[in-house]
């Protein structure tokens, strides 16, 4: 696999030459700083995009010429990354050699269309397409609550800190959404191709000059941008009195959400040391929490942790009945306080190394997962795959320690089903 990144000016073009996929991935990544009151109108914008564009005036037209490109492939997705606002499009396309020449060329063409060429008239979309849209994301939020788990984890973002960035619903806002007409939608548009910084990936079996030229000509951003806000948000210290809150729900069964701070971490602390502490903790089939919160005791039906780095946070989530939570609370934190004691073997480390080894092999089976990789090398400068193996098999029980006394239970939420499924 070759790696080679251009500074084109108004965006980084990203050539991962490799020829073990039949396909070429595109990624256009749109980034700008999170703000609340734009989260709903880019999400709007996100699935504007596969509606219809102006050559193509429906979504039916959209999807006969993708299928005409041997069943090209376009997606987007909107997501938050640290305190940025991450809008990415995707294009996916059976190589030429699998097709006929100049069927890549034509997909790229038909990106470009899509991001570049919206179906706006008189400065504005259309007002009965962004209707459909929007009516899909209303029904979305008005059954945020059915989704227990990922509701649980929402509502613990704004108890521990409203003003925080975590804190906000990237799914959107009720209240915003009845605001966004053709017009604003189409302002908000504009603003985002003028002002958002770009990064496009390309991987695949490709040629890097032919390559660079076909981005120069089809991708039509052409603002220089500057990083304007720090990618992590602010290390902010646990607090000295845990916050516990919850919320009531027509379910049979309780979600337990929990947040920890990672206090003042060194970025190899959060990449390695971390990784594996949490691994050892929750984040696999063999771990801690795991084995006794829900084998060995049966305390939930679910349990989990998963690292937010950029957040400085750990969070553990698990289904449970209402009567254990407090027995689950006691037997996590005692968990936690075995990770500070050292309460865990060389081999519990070892598996969490394998376990992570393999993740990482994972990775190379996916131009997604790949693109992922290298996009993290660039907003925060993270080791490429072969230096992590190195160095996650360096990390010592010592470290783990070290990073386990830096991570504090702060804030639980519980969604407490009241035994009654909803009709």
């Amino acid at each position: 696999m070759e790696y080679v990144k251009k500074d084109l000016g108004s965006f980084h073009l990203h050539l991962i030459k490799t020829d073990k996929f039949k396909t070429i991935t595109v990624r256009v990544a749109f980034r700008s700083p999170v703000v609340k009151e734009e989260i709903t109108i880019r999400n709007v914008l996100c699935d504007m995009f596969l509606q219809s564009s102006s050559k193509y005036p429906s979504r039916r037209d959209l999807t006969i010429e993708a299928q005409e490109l041997y069943a090209a492939d376009i997606q987007t997705y909107n997501s938050r990354l640290g305190n940025y606002n991450n809008l990415d499009i995707y294009l996916s396309v059976l190589h030429d050699k699998y097709t006929e020449k100049g069927n890549f060329l034509r997909a790229l063409e038909f990106l470009s269309e899509i991001i570049f060429h919206p179906d706006v008239s008189l400065k504005k979309f259309s007002e009965e397409k962004l209707e459909i849209v929007k009516n899909t994301m209303k029904s979305n939020l008005s059954s945020l609550k059915e989704d227990g788990a990922s509701y649980s984890l929402l509502r613990l973002f704004e108890v521990m800190d409203k003003s925080r960035v975590s804190s906000y619903r990237m799914v959107g806002y009720l209240e915003d959404l009845e605001k966004i007409t053709g017009d604003t939608l189409y302002q908000y548009y504009e603003k985002m191709i003028r002002s958002d910084m770009v990064d496009v990936f390309v991987i695949g079996d490709i040629d890097f000059l032919e390559m660079t030229r076909m981005i120069r000509e089809y991708i039509l951003v052409k603002t220089v941008k500057r990083q304007r806000v720090p990618y992590l948000l602010e290390d902010v210290r646990p607090r000295a009195r845990r916050l516990f809150s919850k919320e009531v729900v027509h379910t049979s069964q309780s979600k337990l959400s929990i947040g920890c701070r990672c206090h003042h971490l060194t970025d190899y602390e959060r990449n390695y040391a971390l990784t594996l502490y949490n691994i050892i903790l929750g984040g696999s089939g063999d771990s801690k929490l795991f084995k006794e919160v829900r084998e060995k005791y049966s305390l939930c039906y679910v349990i989990n942790s998963v690292p937010n780095k950029l957040d400085h946070l750990i969070l553990i989530r698990a289904g449970i009945d209402k009567e254990n939570y407090q027995k689950a609370l006691e037997l996590i934190d005692k968990n936690l306080q075995d990770m500070r004691k050292g309460e865990f073997s060389d081999e519990d480390i070892q598996v969490a190394k394998e376990y992570f080894c393999t993740a990482l092999d994972e990775v190379e089976d996916s131009p997604s997962r790949i693109m992922d990789n290298y996009y993290m090398m660039e907003l925060i400068g993270t080791d490429d795959l072969d230096v992590k193996r190195e160095k996650i098999m360096g990390v010592t029980k010592a470290e783990i320690m070290k990073v386990a006394k830096k991570v504090k239970m702060d804030t639980v939420f519980l969604l407490e089903g009241d035994g009654h499924e909803e009709n």
